[in-house]
C-alpha cells in the first residue's frame, strides 16, 4: 500500500488481574513478549511508524517493542480515562498527518496482519472508521456489531441491546482503523458523559456517522482477537499460538508424531522432511535443517542442527551448539557452544562445552570437556577421526589430534598429537583377599551398631 500509516498500540494498562510484578504485555507468548508479537503484526501491514502508549514499566515495554523494521516511539498515558483518552496520548504522532491510523492493543498477541490490512483497504475505499469484528458462538459480554446496507450503524453493548441484537454473533474486538486526515477531529469529539466518566473509542462510530462519514466493519478469526487479562488466558493464548505454528510447519513438510507435545518458540526454524518426536521443547534461536531427526524429550535452544543429524532422546542443546551433517548427539548428552563435525558421534551421558569436534570422531559415554576453572572458560579442540574412550575428562585448554586415541577413564591435561594413544589414569593394582577383609569389617561395624540400638 502506498498510503502512509501510523499504528497506535495501547499498552498502558495496570495489568492488575495478571497478579504480576511486571506489565501484562511483557509476559511471554512463545518465548517473546506479547507486545513484540503485536508490533510484528502491525509492521507486516506496511505501517510507517508505531506510537506506543505506555504507562507501567514504560521503558521495559518500549524496549520489548523495539524489534527492528519499524520506528517505535513511546507516549505516556498519565491517567486511565478510557480507550479514546489513551489514543489521544499519541496526539503528537497522529498530528503528523498519516493517511491511515490503526488502533490495536498490546495484549492481543495472536493478531495477524490480514485483518489489519483489510481494515486499511476499507479506509482506502472511502471509509472513515473501520471496526474489526469477529464471529463467535459465545457472544455474551461483547458489544455487537449492527450492520445495515453494508455499513456499521452501531456497536451495541450487551446491557443496552434488545433480544434481537443480543442474538447477533458478530462482536467488537476493540481494534479499529481511522481515516488519518480526520482522526484528530473525530477523536476530539469523544465525550465522557457516561457512568464512569471515561472516553470510549467506540463512540467514533456514532460521531463519524453524525458527520456524514462512512463507517464499516471487517471480520477477523475469533482466535486472533483473543485478549489476555490473567494467567489462565495467557496459557490459552500460548496453546492457540502453538497449535497455529505447528500446523504451519506440518503443512510445510515437517513431521511431528505427536504435535500437541512439541513446544516451539517464536523464531523456531524447521526444514522440510525433519522429524520431531514427542515431547520436544524449542527455546529461542533453534534452527533445524531438513532431514534432521529430533528424538523424544529433547530441549534445543540457540542451536543449529544440520541435515541428517540426530539429537536425543533426552538431549539438551544449549546456545552455540552446532551439529554438522550426519552428526549425532545421543541420549542424556548436553552440548553448549560446541561444534560437532560431520559424522561425529556424541552418543550418551556426555557434556561437550566450548569445544570443536572434528568429522568422524567418536566421543565415548561419560566424557566431559572440563571447560571452566571457576573463573574463565577454555576451549577443547578434537581433531577428525579421533576416539575418546568412555569416562574421559578433557581439561581445557587442550587439543586432541587427528586419529588420536584416548584410553577410557583418562584425565587429559596436555595436548595429544595426531595418531597418538594417551593414558591419563593410575596403573591398576590387585590386592588378593582384600575385598573379603573389607566386607567382613563392614559387616562387623553394622552388627555393632545394631547391638547398641
Amino acid at each position: 500500500m502506498e498510503r502512509t500509516c501510523l499504528a497506535v498500540i495501547l499498552a498502558a494498562g495496570d495489568s492488575t488481574r495478571m497478579k504480576s510484578s511486571k506489565s501484562k504485555v511483557l509476559h511471554d507468548v512463545a518465548g517473546r513478549p506479547m507486545i513484540a508479537h503485536v508490533v510484528d503484526a502491525v509492521a507486516a501491514t506496511g505501517v510507517s511508524s508505531v506510537a506506543l502508549v505506555v504507562g507501567r514499566d514504560a521503558e521495559r515495554v518500549a524496549k520489548a517493542a523495539d524489534i527492528g523494521g519499524v520506528t517505535v516511539k513511546s507516549y505516556i498515558q498519565e491517567q486511565r480515562l478510557g480507550t479514546g483518552h489513551a489514543v489521544l496520548a499519541a496526539r503528537e504522532a497522529i498530528a503528523e498527518g498519516y493517511d491511515d491510523i490503526l488502533v490495536t492493543y498490546g495484549d492481543v498477541p495472536l493478531q495477524t496482519a490480514g485483518p489489519l490490512f483489510e481494515a486499511r483497504k476499507a479506509l482506502a475505499e472511502g471509509s472513515d472508521i473501520v471496526v474489526i469484528g469477529f464471529h463467535t458462538d459465545r457472544p455474551t459480554g461483547y458489544g455487537r456489531l449492527l450492520v445495515k446496507d453494508g455499513e456499521l450503524i452501531a456497536i451495541r453493548e450487551e446491557k443496552d441491546a434488545t433480544d434481537a441484537e443480543r442474538a447477533v454473533k458478530w462482536c467488537n474486538s476493540g481494534l479499529m482503523a481511522i481515516n488519518g486526515r480526520k482522526a484528530l477531529d473525530l477523536l476530539s469529539r469523544i465525550g465522557n458523559s457516561n457512568a464512569k466518566g471515561e472516553y470510549y473509542l467506540t463512540d467514533l462510530v456514532e460521531i463519524a456517522r453524525s458527520l456524514g462519514g462512512r463507517v464499516t466493519a471487517v471480520d477477523a478469526p475469533e482466535v486472533e482477537m483473543a485478549g489476555c487479562n490473567n494467567r489462565a488466558e495467557l496459557a490459552t493464548i500460548e496453546r492457540f499460538w502453538q497449535e497455529r505454528r505447528r500446523h504451519e510447519l506440518m503443512l510445510s513438510g515437517v513431521t511431528m508424531i505427536a504435535p500437541e507435545t512439541v513446544f516451539l518458540c517464536y523464531d523456531t526454524v524447521i526444514g522440510q522432511d525433519a522429524l520431531i518426536e514427542p515431547n520436544v521443547v524449542f527455546g529461542p534461536g533453534a534452527v533445524i535443517d531438513g532431514g534432521a531427526v529430533i528424538h523424544a524429550f529433547s530441549h534445543i535452544e540457540g542451536a543449529h542442527v544440520s541435515e541428517g543429524a540426530t539429537v536425543g532422546p533426552f538431549a539438551r542443546l544449549r546456545p552455540g551448539a552446532d551439529l554438522s551433517i550426519g552428526s549425532k548427539v545421543g541420549n542424556f548428552c548436553e552440548v553448549k557452544n560446541g561444534k560437532i563435525g560431520e559424522g561425529a558421534k556424541v552418543n550418551h551421558l556426555t557434556y561437550i562445552g566450548d569445544a570443536v569436534i572434528g568429522s568422524g570422531t567418536n566421543i565415548g559415554a561419560g566424557t566431559i570437556t572440563c571447560n571452566y576453572d571457576g573463573v574463565n572458560k577454555f576451549e577443547t579442540v578434537i581433531g577428525k577421526d579421533a576416539f575418546i574412550g568412555s569416562n574421559s575428562s578433557l581439561v581445557a585448554p587442550v587439543t586432541i589430534g587427528d586419529s588420536a586415541y584416548i584410553a577410557s577413564g583418562s584425565v587429559i591435561t596436555a595436548d595429544v598429537p595426531d595418531d597418538a594413544l594417551a593414558f591419563g589414569r593410575a596403573r591398576q593394582e590387585i590386592k588378593p583377599e582384600r575385598a573379603k577383609l573389607l566386607r567382613e569389617r563392614a559387616l562387623a561395624i553394622k552388627a555393632a551398631k545394631k547391638a547398641k540400638g
